[in-house]
């Protein structure tokens, strides 16, 4: 039991690791100041460093799984430690328990453990994906550059899709055959992620908002506060 209990706590010590956070400081941001760590370091740090930032910090999640997995751990730990890498990166010790929301890290994560079924949960994801983007591209009132832009304004489709594909997922894990061990650690995952969505600077936004029942909808199924 004692290396069942190392192997969660190191994925989550792992998924703490703030690789973003230090890029950013090397050049003098804080990306903290920023709603989204991944849009902000693209926006704020050359191109170059942003890829290999958002690559490490995807990599969290695969790497758990893949080292649990090459330590010979049993289906149901591996797919535990992938779940602790995420935590890590949504409450990160070293940043204070105050991470980014996981959906990212969450997706590779899954890639490496159930790959069929990271791909059909895929299928909301894009097409919440493409609701927010296509009419974007398709706007004549702007050069090009703007309109590939990453980040944009505030999507209602996306965050819908993610909380979509998330909930498929181990719907998606049980008809591709997955031991139950990975399902129930899907399902975890599901419930985590949208608990990170629903308590993101809740209090701010309960004192702000007028209905705190349709505040804390808005942010289960929009991740934010109002529409």
């Amino acid at each position: 039991m004692w290396d069942e209990f190392g192997l969660i706590v190191g994925a989550y010590i792992l998924g703490s690791f703030p690789f973003m956070y230090l890029l950013g400081r090397v050049h003098g941001v804080d990306l903290r100041q920023y709603p989204d760590m991944h849009i902000a370091l693209w926006q704020k740090v050359n191109r170059l460093e942003a890829f290999f930032g958002t690559f490490l910090d995807f990599g969290k999640g695969v790497a758990a799984v893949l080292i649990a997995r090459a330590l010979d751990f049993s289906p149901g730990w591996v797919a535990f430690a992938g779940v602790a890498a995420v935590v890590g990166q949504m409450w990160p010790v070293f940043m204070k328990f105050k991470g980014e929301k996981g959906n990212s890290i969450g997706l590779a994560m899954s890639g490496a453990l159930a790959t069929m079924a990271m791909f059909i949960s895929l299928i909301p994801i894009a097409l919440g994906f493409f609701i927010r983007t296509i009419p974007r591209l398709m706007r004549n009132d702007q050069p090009m550059k703007e309109r590939l832009r990453l980040g944009g304004p505030p999507s209602l489709s996306l965050p819908l899709g993610m909380a979509a594909g998330f909930a498929v997922m181990p719907l998606a894990a049980w008809g591709t055959g997955q031991p139950s061990a990975v399902i129930i650690a899907f399902v975890c995952l599901f419930l985590l992620l949208m608990i990170r969505r629903v308590t993101d600077d809740l209090g701010e936004d309960l004192q702000q908002s007028t209905g705190k029942r349709s505040a804390f909808l808005c942010r289960l199924l929009f991740d934010r506060s109002e529409i």
